[in-house]
């Protein structure tokens, strides 16, 4: 029986990839850099910033010592959009609101910042429906590694296998599943609506039966 759904936060609950791509742009461009969309959506999605920097050290020699002063133009620029155009939305709001109703314990699990991740919660109208909200600064390996999925599950006192984990990207989805839960993969926020999780949750149950 499913007791608790995970969500992850870009992507899934917040439509923001574009907004972290033009973010991560703007402070690199005043270095002379600046990467593909193509890269975006590729290499560098679902990954925290500091990881982005890390790769284009590898690939494009970034100076190892501009990563601090990026990381924090970048979360500034990102939180200037997230203030201008981060809303709450119909079917996430209808979704997490009914889900709670019902008992289940939810929570959202962003390779983002602390302070991106409460913000953005508390803008879209979410907040109100979670139980736990983790970022990247709660643990010490960011997806793909399965840590800060295992870290909500403990938190939120389920097994694996009481747990729908909602991902959409491949370093997400990756953890997702090394985490032993069940997991949704969505191509969109468009997807993230109740009658897919509760079709997914359905789908579980009764292979369990």
């Amino acid at each position: 029986m499913i007791k608790a759904v995970v969500f992850d936060m870009d992507g899934v609950l917040i439509d923001a990839k574009d907004w972290h791509y033009e973010a991560l742009n703007r402070a690199l461009r005043l270095f002379g850099l600046e990467i593909s969309l193509a890269d975006h959506l590729t290499t560098f999605d679902g990954l925290p910033t500091r990881r982005k920097l890390e790769l284009l050290t590898i690939t494009e020699r970034f100076p190892l010592e501009l990563h601090s002063f990026v990381n924090e133009l970048k979360q500034n620029y990102t939180m200037e959009i997230v203030h201008a155009l981060c809303k709450p939305t119909f079917i996430h709001e209808y979704a997490l609101s009914t889900l709670s109703r019902r008992g289940l314990k939810l929570a959202v699990a962003s390779n983002s910042v602390r302070n991106s991740v409460e913000t953005m919660m508390r803008k879209s109208g979410l907040d109100a429906y979670l139980k736990l909200m983790l970022s990247n600064e709660d643990v010490a390996r960011p997806k793909p590694e399965p840590d800060i999925y295992t870290l909500a599950m403990e938190r939120l006192g389920v097994a694996p296998e009481e747990t729908l984990i909602v991902e959409d990207n491949d370093h997400g989805i990756r953890a997702a599943r090394a985490s032993g839960a069940h997991v949704l993969v969505v191509r969109g926020v468009e997807d993230v609506n109740l009658a897919n999780i509760d079709a997914r949750i359905l789908e579980i149950e009764e292979r369990g039966a």
